[in-house]
């Protein structure tokens, strides 16, 4: 442990010493200010690997320590992130599950073979009373992805009815089961990824058979459901053009999936081991989610200029190899802090365009890709990315602050655009001003002046994410190699505020 303060303080004396100076304008002045819906902050569980089994759900009879069934480690975990919104049973597996397989006694239940992923027999005791009990006890919304791929407009008519009726024969069905008062159902999407897994279908043809299925998702009691359809993967602009031209007016809400994923034939690089090129080039791919939602935003604008559809980037996050000598088909990687510098430069840019973002899933909560949480048996430990996610939950539900960065924009290996430091800025409620800075340069430290319209007197307090190495990561045998620390390398001077950012670092100033 001293050996690592050491380190640590020479790393930040090191920075400090080549420091380089950027300039942040800070309008906290502005008015009509756009507002970041806590929904930007919302997880994914699909049942894929361990996500849930292992992850999120245990069982009541486990002996590792649960709450109902729900592991009370991640389970708190979870409540410290102040989760938003949860998504579920997926992915891929949304459209294979059919939801009567998952009520009911649990040794009653059929099980099948989760053919998606990596052929796991699937016993269906996570099901729809224990999503949505688990999302009861988060304090979160639920958002439920229906199965269009594999199931019928009726199957999918019964479940929407099962959850949400207050009376008549689903109702009676679910009271049987054990929760008599309806569940509160806002997010509802109308398949998945219909372009591949989920029907491998045209955007015409989907656009007929969202039409059909969403006609029949109806609004039970007090319940209102918020119909979101399958969206464009990607660079497929087509999709949203055709979608927005066909049901546009029938759609509260289109997804949009965005991977920071290296190929997606062959290797895609590990999510350890990895060089100084292939740090900067996975940042490169990360900050290409802005032209993305940028254009994708454009074409919605043409046929909403009203913007009474909203954009849901419900699948994003870095992809990697799986860690050795686990199953291909679970997707368990580790989370380096490379992984928090894409979730933070990522969660920047979603701040910016929330006039029509009103919601971003990252994948996955745990086990999978680049989760908050990963386990092993009865350990479980934080990863960068939920660190970061921790470090930034101030932002949700706070006024957008607009501002502008002055930093050098560098080109990676593939001529793609990233910052060297990057920001991004809210206030809340209170009229508390937060601030986040990235610096990404692996060696060099930097130097961050923050310049108000009329900053007065203020009290300032910091907390930073940082690491020895960009390659540094959380294992079950050291949990807290990477985590956040108190920060107070900065100064208040003349209505500014100058930060001292290391290499390789996120810094979040608190500020009233």
């Amino acid at each position: 442990m001293k050996t690592r303060i050491i380190t640590a303080a020479l790393l930040l004396i090191s920075s400090a010493l080549s420091a380089q100076t950027v300039n942040v304008q800070i309008h906290e002045d502005s008015r009509n200010l756009n507002v970041i819906p806590k929904e930007i902050y919302g997880q994914f569980s699909e049942h894929l690997g361990s996500c849930i089994y292992g992850g999120l759900w245990v069982g009541p009879e486990s002996e590792i320590p649960n709450i109902e069934g729900y592991r009370t480690d991640v389970f708190y975990a979870l409540k410290e992130l102040k989760v938003p919104v949860m998504r579920w049973p997926g992915g891929c597996f949304a459209d294979d599950y059919h939801w009567r397989d998952g009520i009911g006694p649990k040794e009653d239940r059929p099980r099948m073979v989760n053919s998606n992923w990596g052929g796991t027999v699937e016993d269906n005791s996570f099901g729809t009373h224990e999503f949505l009990n688990l999302c009861e006890l988060l304090g979160c919304e639920p958002y439920i992805s229906g199965n269009v791929g594999s199931g019928s407009v009726e199957e999918m008519a019964k479940w929407v009815e099962y959850m949400t009726a207050p009376d008549g024969p689903m109702a009676k069905l679910r009271a049987e089961n054990g929760h008599k008062e309806p569940w509160k159902v806002k997010y509802f999407g109308i398949g998945n990824e219909a372009w591949g897994c989920g029907g491998n279908m045209k955007p015409e043809y989907y656009s007929h058979v969202y039409r059909r299925y969403a006609t029949y998702c109806r609004n039970f009691g007090n319940n209102r459901l918020y119909k979101i359809g399958s969206g464009a993967s990607d660079y497929d602009y087509d999709w949203t053009k055709v979608l927005m031209e066909m049901i546009g007016n029938q759609m509260d809400g289109v997804s949009l999936h965005y991977y920071t994923v290296k190929g997606w034939n062959g290797s895609k690089g590990s999510a350890t081991q990895f060089d100084a090129e292939e740090y900067y080039n996975t940042l490169g791919k990360a900050m290409g989610i802005e032209p993305v939602i940028r254009r994708h935003m454009a074409i919605m604008d043409t046929y909403d200029p009203e913007k009474k559809v909203d954009l849901l980037v419900d699948e994003w996050g870095t992809w990697f190899d799986v860690e050795p000598g686990t199953n291909p088909g679970h997707l368990f990687q580790q989370n380096t802090m490379r992984d928090a510098m894409v979730a933070a430069l990522s969660l920047n840019i979603f701040h910016k365009y929330t006039e029509r973002v009103k919601m971003t899933n990252i994948a996955q909560v745990a086990n999978v890709l680049q989760a908050m949480v990963l386990t092993k048996g009865d350990k479980m430990v934080l990863t960068p990315t939920y660190h970061v996610f921790r470090m930034y939950n101030v932002h949700q539900d706070a006024e957008y602050i607009p501002s502008e960065c002055d930093s050098e924009i560098r080109m990676d290996g593939l001529g793609r655009p990233y910052p060297v430091v990057d920001a991004t800025v809210s206030r809340n409620a209170a009229g508390e001003i937060n601030v986040a800075l990235v610096n990404t340069d692996l060696e060099k430290g930097m130097e961050a002046v923050l310049n108000f319209d009329s900053l007065g007197k203020a009290t300032v307090s910091g907390e930073i994410l940082t690491s020895g190495n960009i390659q540094d990561y959380n294992g079950f045998d050291d949990p807290d190699k990477v985590a956040p620390q108190a920060f107070k390398d900065f100064k208040v001077k003349d209505g500014k505020i100058i930060v001292k950012l290391p290499a390789k670092s996120i810094v979040c100033l608190n500020i009233n």
